[in-house]
This record gives C-alpha cells, structure tokens and sequence, in this order.
C-alpha cells in the first residue's frame, strides 16, 4: 500500500519532480523500527513534497500521510467533523504600498517623513486601512515587568496615544523572560492594556536600503472578515534614527541624549509626552490560505483522569522552495521537522503496541506554520478540538538532531513545572540524564509550538538531544551547515538507533505524565505560570 501510494504521489506531482535526481541511497538494511522510523522520513523529506510550506498541495499531501499514520496506530479522529484534520484559515498581509507619516505640531506645518530614509510602515493584519492622528508618548523599551521593578509607562497617560519605543529588554532579565519581553508581540500587548492606539518602534540607525523587506509578508491565522489575528496595538512604523530626530524635536528630552543612552541595554528612560502629534495611513493587502493540524487521540483508561489531556506536538510543515536560484532549491527539512513528525507517529504506535490505554488521555498533535510564527500552534491552543481547560500538559518535538549517540536531554521549561522531575524519571529508567538548557541567552523557551500552550497557562516543555559527549559539536555542525538550508535533507548523517532511543524517551516521558496520580502544576511562583493564570503557579 506505500509504494503505491507514494506512486500516485509521485506520478500527480511528475511536473515538479521528473528532472530530479534521486539522492538518498535506500539499500542499507535496518532493524525494523529504524526502518519504520526512516520510511516516514523518506517520504516527508522527498523533493515530491517540496520542503511541506503550509497551506501547499505538498503540505496538504503531508497531512493526509500524517492521518493515515494516525489512523494506522489506532488513534481515534480528534480534529474537525470527526476526521483527523483541523482546517486552519491563514492569512498572509503584508503593507500595500509605502503609506503615509505625516508629523503635526502647534504652530508649524505639516512634516512628512520620508518613506525608506525616515520610516518604513507597518504591516497591520487587523485592517485593510489604518487611519490615526494622536499625541505620541515615548516609553522607553515598552515595558511592564514587576518583579524587575520595572514600569516604562509609570507617569504617562498613553489612552488614545501613539507609543514610541525601542526594541529589546534589559539583558539583567533571566533568558526567558527577557526573550518575552523583547517580543514584538508582548510590546504590543502592553501597549493596547495602557489604552494605546498604535506602536512606533525606534532604531539607533539607519534603516536597510530601499527599505530593505518592508513588504515582506507576515502570517497568521485569519478571522472570519478576511483580516488577520492581531493581538495588541498595532505597530504603525519603523522610524529610523533620523525620523526619531524629527519625532523629538520640541521634547523634553533631546533625542540626542536619549538615542546615546539607548546603547545601554539596561538604561531606564522616564515616559514622556512629545511635541507632535502622528498622523498615519497605512493600507495593508491580505491574501488568504488555508492548512490544517493534523490530531490523533488514544482516550484514557480512567473513569476521571481520562478526562485530562496531555498534548504531544511536532510541526509538520517548513519552508517550501527557494524562491530563485540554481541547483538544489527545495527545503527538506529532513530534521527539521520530518524526524519530529515520525518520532511522533512511532511514539503512537508504542501506546498501540502495549496493549494498555494511559490513564490520561493523550492527543497527538501534528501542526502547521510553525516557521511562519507558530500560527497553527496558536490557532490549535486558542480555538482546541478539545476543552483547554481539559488540557494538563505539552511536550513539544521539534527539529531533534539525531546524528551522534547522545547522553543527556535538555528539556526546555523543566525548572519551571513539575514536568522537570517527571521527564527526569522517565528518562533516567534510560540510562539518559536530563541537563540544564546549553545556551540561555537565546531563550529557546518562547520559540517552538508548545509556547503557545504555555500561554494558555498548560504547563509545557520542550525536547532535544543534549549535548554532552559528542553532542555539542554535531549541534553546532547543524546550525552551521543544515539549519534552514537545501542541506537538511536525507543526504546528511542521520543515525536512525539514535531515533529509536529518541521514541523510547518521548514514550517513556508521556507514559509517565499520562499515568501519573497528579496533574503536571507550575511551581508556584514561576513568572509564566503567573502571567497565564496557570494550574498551581500562585
């Protein structure tokens, strides 16, 4: 039935493919369950897929082969109309055309700023049109964190104001929490709770030339209008250190001596009112797609636990074909996350196999557009196939590097639930060690799909190989060399025993989590937990 299967998909994409030449050799034998593993690898990493971008007929054809995994380990339908596919509506929006920036102030005339030198306008996914004239306010770096004692609104009244601010956040915050901050999104959200009508963000320089993609486009999950989700204030513009200049002129404070102090990523600056006032008129076009989350549910064995849902999600799209150029163009995405995707489907088909149902219900959870901002994620936590309030915890597979025997796992977010001692069990009855997250400063925390459960407040963590023994060169040898490149294919190294052992951990955690006698709580106090309203953080 696979191969033929993978012929009729082949001979519908014939156009696309007949002048590749196959690269992936397929005679070494393997054990079974590698070979079952590297099958699933083989088929979601072809060039007949061409790289699984979401809302393609490739990802649509992924989906499809994700259900009929799903279905083949005796997981019950858990998406829309009692299938396995969750629709989820995208929309891409991106800025129309170069809008208009127009500075007002008492007594003078109107200002225009200069479209590439001066600013570069926002792309708003709410609206078709923008249309504002406020005040502006200047808020430092947008932030609200109490327990850094830190309030960059304290003073001001920004109700029906423009905020202008720059990006980042103090590099004294703990990593992930300082990843949080610096989002786009979180300013965003500070600044629509303040009462703002629309955000500026500041740079210390020059903007790219020409603008430099100031009409790339932007995804995200569409609403019933045809607009986008849009959580927060929208930002109006880019201002460049030299359309700051002309914002401030008249302030109280000299840009000057704010954009020198700026360079300090610790400074603190006291909110203030600005001279001008900001008249904007954005228009923003959307084009709208549509993708699906693929889900999975083995129902638990416990008259009361089986109520309770632990979530086990991977991404299964990346990002498509190269837009221009010579050679290998297609993205594969063998690792990233074709690996994630068959881990996940083995890991099913242990629950199949050991003929005893978890406690806890388990959903399987294979979403899309991860690579363009962990919509479906989002989509999937914000509008679930099941109760949220049901849901008790996500473990998230995403872009597991399987090339070198590995000895430890980093688990991201295990110090901040009782996910940490449980996964730390689980893996131990393997001979594998659980350590500490490698490198803070990137704040992996907030960057894959299970963030999205995190800010529904279900405690989630995050998995890869560690890096002890060999592992943190063969690491560094991806990011360097396959990340999100032509290269992350079925021609680099994979060691199919380490994916095995890979599945054996993942089954162990869920078994774990699913079995438990207590639902996975944040530690109490845990700055995420609190932010989300989490189970157990206060």
């Amino acid at each position: 039935m696979m191969r033929s299967f993978l012929l009729i998909v082949l001979a519908t994409l014939a156009p696309a493919v007949r002048a590749e030449t196959p690269r992936v050799p397929l005679a070494a034998a393997l054990p079974d369950d590698q070979a079952q593993m590297k099958a699933h690898v083989l088929f979601l990493a072809s060039d007949a897929l061409r790289g699984r971008d979401a809302a393609s007929p490739e990802y649509a054809i992924a989906a499809q082969y994700v259900a009929a995994q799903f279905f083949a380990a005796g997981l019950a339908p858990a998406g829309d109309d009692g299938g396995y596919l969750q629709t989820v509506p995208l929309v891409s929006y991106r800025p129309a055309d170069h809008g208009d920036v127009v500075l007002t102030r008492p007594g003078a005339g109107p200002q225009p700023l200069m479209f590439g030198d001066d600013f570069t306008p926002g792309a708003i996914a709410g609206a078709a049109r923008t249309t504002l004239d406020a005040r502006v306010v200047f808020v430092g770096q947008g932030i609200v964190a109490p327990r850094y004692k830190r309030d960059d609104y304290a003073g001001v009244d920004v109700r029906g104001k423009i905020v202008a601010f720059f990006g980042g956040a103090p590099e004294s915050f703990q990593s992930e929490e300082r990843a949080h901050f610096q989002s786009p999104a979180t300013k965003a959200v500070i600044a629509a709770a303040h009462g703002a009508v629309g955000t500026i963000l500041l740079t210390r320089g020059v903007l790219p030339p020409g603008g430099g993609g100031w009409d790339r486009a932007r995804t995200t999950w569409a609403l019933r209008d045809g607009t986008g989700d849009m959580p927060g204030a929208p930002q109006l513009a880019t201002l460049s250190a030299s359309g700051a200049a002309k914002l401030f002129t008249g302030a109280r404070t000299a840009w000057k001596t704010i954009l020198d102090r700026s360079a300090n990523a610790e400074a603190r600056f006291t909110a203030e009112p600005l001279a001008a006032n900001l008249a904007v008129a954005i228009r923003t076009a959307f084009e709208s797609a549509s993708s699906a989350n693929v889900a999975g549910m083995i129902r638990g064995r416990d008259p009361a636990l089986g109520q309770e849902v632990v979530v086990l999600s991977a991404h299964l799209d990346h990002l498509g074909v190269k837009a221009e150029g010579t050679g290998d163009l297609i993205y594969n995405g063998a690792e990233d996350n074709a690996v994630g995707i068959a881990a996940l489907i083995e890991e099913a088909k242990r629950f199949k196999a050991s003929g005893k149902p978890p406690r806890r219900s388990i959903l399987f959870l294979a979403v899309t557009a991860e690579e363009k901002g962990l919509v479906g994620s989002d989509y999937f936590a914000r509008h679930p196939t099941v109760p949220i309030r049901s849901i008790v915890a996500d473990v998230n597979l995403d872009m597991p590097i399987l090339s070198y025997p590995f000895e430890d796992m980093t688990v991201f977010g295990a110090d901040r639930s009782t996910l940490g001692p449980i996964v730390a069990k689980a893996v131990g009855t393997l001979g594998v060690t659980m350590s500490p997250d490698p490198d803070p400063a990137q704040g992996i925390f907030v960057r894959s799909d299970h963030y999205r459960f995190v800010q529904q407040g279900v405690p989630s963590v995050f998995l890869w190989p560690g890096q002890k023994g060999p592992g943190k060169a063969a690491t560094a040898d991806f990011f360097a060399h396959r990340y999100h490149q032509v290269s992350d294919d079925l021609a680099q190294p994979i060691d199919w025993a380490q994916g095995i052992r890979f599945v054996n951990a993942n089954y162990a955690i869920a078994r774990e989590i699913a079995d438990g006698d207590a639902r996975p709580r944040w530690n109490k106090g845990d700055f995420f937990g609190l932010l989300y309203g989490g189970y157990g953080a206060k």
